[in-house]
């Protein structure tokens, strides 16, 4: 499954209850209220343990995670 697929998944299943709705790959996580502190903490835990990367405290900004599209982006450079 590709980074953005499994990002995907995870978002919905852990924060939608499994109900996607309209959620675009480019809607802000944090304004639309699908994920907020502690939810960034839990998708920081799930994506160090998915693609085997490390987040510093100052890479859990907006610009890498407020997104299903920045997030993936986040992701790919990360694993470089």
């Amino acid at each position: 499954m590709e980074t953005i697929s499994k990002i995907r998944a995870y978002i919905i299943d852990n924060f939608l209850f499994g109900e996607a709705g309209d959620l675009k790959n480019e809607d802000s996580l944090l304004d639309e209220g699908i994920v907020d502190s502690t939810g960034i903490l839990e998708l920081v835990a799930f994506l160090e343990e998915q693609f085997e990367i490390r987040i510093e405290d100052e890479e859990m900004i907006p610009e890498n995670l407020d997104s299903i599209d920045h997030i993936s982006e986040f992701v790919k450079r990360k694993s470089c």
